[in-house]
Protein backbone atom coordinates (compact mmCIF):
# COMPACT_ATOMS: atom_id res chain seq x y z
CA UNK A 1 0.00 0.00 0.00
CA UNK A 2 1.31 3.45 -0.92
CA UNK A 3 1.99 5.93 1.84
CA UNK A 4 0.78 9.52 1.69
CA UNK A 5 4.32 10.59 0.83
CA UNK A 6 4.40 8.11 -2.06
CA UNK A 7 1.15 9.55 -3.41
CA UNK A 8 2.28 13.16 -2.97
CA UNK A 9 5.67 12.53 -4.58
CA UNK A 10 4.13 10.75 -7.55
CA UNK A 11 1.53 13.49 -7.99
CA UNK A 12 4.23 16.14 -7.73
CA UNK A 13 6.29 14.52 -10.47
CA UNK A 14 3.83 15.76 -13.11
CA UNK A 15 3.41 19.15 -11.45
CA UNK A 16 6.83 20.81 -11.60
CA UNK A 17 6.17 23.74 -13.93
CA UNK A 18 5.57 26.99 -12.01
CA UNK A 19 2.61 28.04 -14.20
CA UNK A 20 0.98 24.62 -13.93
CA UNK A 21 1.38 24.71 -10.14
CA UNK A 22 -0.19 28.17 -10.01
CA UNK A 23 -3.10 26.99 -12.15
CA UNK A 24 -3.53 24.02 -9.80
CA UNK A 25 -3.69 26.33 -6.77
CA UNK A 26 -6.73 27.93 -8.38
CA UNK A 27 -8.36 25.05 -10.22
CA UNK A 28 -8.02 22.12 -7.81
CA UNK A 29 -9.87 23.91 -4.99
CA UNK A 30 -12.44 25.15 -7.52
CA UNK A 31 -13.04 21.60 -8.78
CA UNK A 32 -13.32 20.26 -5.23
CA UNK A 33 -15.76 23.06 -4.35
CA UNK A 34 -17.83 22.46 -7.49
CA UNK A 35 -18.09 18.73 -6.86
CA UNK A 36 -19.26 19.41 -3.32
CA UNK A 37 -21.81 21.75 -4.89
CA UNK A 38 -23.09 19.11 -7.32
CA UNK A 39 -23.47 16.66 -4.44
CA UNK A 40 -25.00 19.31 -2.18
CA UNK A 41 -27.75 19.79 -4.77
CA UNK A 42 -28.93 16.19 -4.17
CA UNK A 43 -30.99 16.01 -0.96
CA UNK A 44 -31.21 12.78 1.01
CA UNK A 45 -34.68 12.71 2.60
CA UNK A 46 -33.89 10.15 5.32
CA UNK A 47 -34.46 12.53 8.19
CA UNK A 48 -37.19 15.14 7.55
CA UNK A 49 -35.75 17.76 9.91
CA UNK A 50 -32.13 17.32 8.86
CA UNK A 51 -30.70 18.97 5.78
CA UNK A 52 -28.76 15.91 4.69
CA UNK A 53 -27.40 15.87 1.15
CA UNK A 54 -25.32 13.52 -0.91
CA UNK A 55 -22.38 15.86 -0.24
CA UNK A 56 -22.49 15.03 3.48
CA UNK A 57 -22.30 11.29 2.80
CA UNK A 58 -19.61 11.50 0.11
CA UNK A 59 -17.48 13.88 2.18
CA UNK A 60 -17.64 11.43 5.08
CA UNK A 61 -16.32 8.69 2.78
CA UNK A 62 -13.64 11.02 1.41
CA UNK A 63 -12.48 11.90 4.94
CA UNK A 64 -12.27 8.18 5.75
CA UNK A 65 -10.08 7.74 2.65
CA UNK A 66 -7.79 10.58 3.77
CA UNK A 67 -7.67 9.21 7.33
CA UNK A 68 -6.28 5.96 5.96
CA UNK A 69 -3.40 7.97 4.46
CA UNK A 70 -2.84 10.75 7.00
CA UNK A 71 -4.82 11.79 10.07
CA UNK A 72 -3.52 15.34 9.93
CA UNK A 73 -4.41 15.79 6.24
CA UNK A 74 -7.81 14.22 6.94
CA UNK A 75 -8.40 16.84 9.65
CA UNK A 76 -7.51 19.64 7.24
CA UNK A 77 -9.69 18.22 4.50
CA UNK A 78 -12.54 17.88 7.01
CA UNK A 79 -12.29 21.59 7.74
CA UNK A 80 -12.19 22.37 4.01
CA UNK A 81 -15.20 20.10 3.42
CA UNK A 82 -17.20 21.78 6.19
CA UNK A 83 -16.37 25.22 4.78
CA UNK A 84 -17.49 24.08 1.31
CA UNK A 85 -20.77 22.75 2.73
CA UNK A 86 -21.34 26.00 4.63
CA UNK A 87 -20.64 28.11 1.52
CA UNK A 88 -23.00 26.02 -0.65
CA UNK A 89 -25.72 26.25 2.00
CA UNK A 90 -25.27 30.01 2.11
CA UNK A 91 -25.25 30.29 -1.70
CA UNK A 92 -28.37 28.12 -1.97
CA UNK A 93 -30.07 30.50 0.46
CA UNK A 94 -29.43 33.41 -1.91
CA UNK A 95 -31.50 31.74 -4.61
CA UNK A 96 -28.59 30.64 -6.77
CA UNK A 97 -29.19 27.37 -8.60
CA UNK A 98 -26.44 25.32 -7.00
CA UNK A 99 -25.97 22.72 -9.73
CA UNK A 100 -25.71 25.40 -12.44
CA UNK A 101 -23.07 27.39 -10.59
CA UNK A 102 -21.24 24.13 -9.81
CA UNK A 103 -21.29 23.20 -13.49
CA UNK A 104 -19.84 26.56 -14.54
CA UNK A 105 -17.04 26.37 -11.96
CA UNK A 106 -16.34 22.74 -12.83
CA UNK A 107 -16.04 23.32 -16.58
CA UNK A 108 -13.86 26.43 -16.25
CA UNK A 109 -11.59 24.81 -13.68
CA UNK A 110 -11.06 21.69 -15.80
CA UNK A 111 -10.24 23.85 -18.81
CA UNK A 112 -7.63 25.53 -16.62
CA UNK A 113 -6.27 22.18 -15.47
CA UNK A 114 -5.83 20.91 -19.03
CA UNK A 115 -4.14 24.18 -20.05
CA UNK A 116 -1.77 23.74 -17.10
CA UNK A 117 -0.93 20.20 -18.11
CA UNK A 118 -0.39 21.29 -21.72
CA UNK A 119 2.11 23.85 -20.41
CA UNK A 120 3.66 21.19 -18.16
CA UNK A 121 3.90 18.71 -21.04
CA UNK A 122 2.54 15.91 -18.85
CA UNK A 123 -0.81 14.17 -18.68
CA UNK A 124 -2.95 14.70 -15.58
CA UNK A 125 -2.10 12.12 -12.93
CA UNK A 126 -5.64 10.78 -12.73
CA UNK A 127 -5.20 9.27 -16.22
CA UNK A 128 -2.87 6.80 -14.46
CA UNK A 129 -4.98 6.27 -11.30
CA UNK A 130 -8.32 7.84 -10.39
CA UNK A 131 -7.20 8.14 -6.77
CA UNK A 132 -5.12 11.10 -7.86
CA UNK A 133 -8.38 13.06 -8.08
CA UNK A 134 -8.37 12.92 -4.27
CA UNK A 135 -4.61 13.37 -3.95
CA UNK A 136 -4.60 16.76 -5.70
CA UNK A 137 -6.32 18.64 -2.86
CA UNK A 138 -4.14 16.85 -0.29
CA UNK A 139 -1.02 17.75 -2.31
CA UNK A 140 -1.90 21.44 -2.09
CA UNK A 141 -2.77 21.15 1.61
CA UNK A 142 0.59 19.46 2.24
CA UNK A 143 2.38 22.65 1.08
CA UNK A 144 0.36 24.70 3.57
CA UNK A 145 1.17 22.18 6.30
CA UNK A 146 4.89 22.33 5.50
CA UNK A 147 4.87 26.15 5.70
CA UNK A 148 2.97 26.01 9.01
CA UNK A 149 5.20 23.25 10.42
CA UNK A 150 2.31 20.78 10.67
CA UNK A 151 3.40 17.17 10.17
CA UNK A 152 1.77 15.24 7.38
Amino acid sequence: MKTINDWLDEYGSSHRNHTNKLIHWICVPAIFFSIVGFLFAVPIPLFPNAELTLAHIVLLLVILYYTRLSASLAAGMLIIGVVCLWLWRWLAGTGIVVWQLSLGIFVLAWIGQFIGHKIEGAKPSFFKDLQFLLIGPAWLLSFIYKKAGIPI
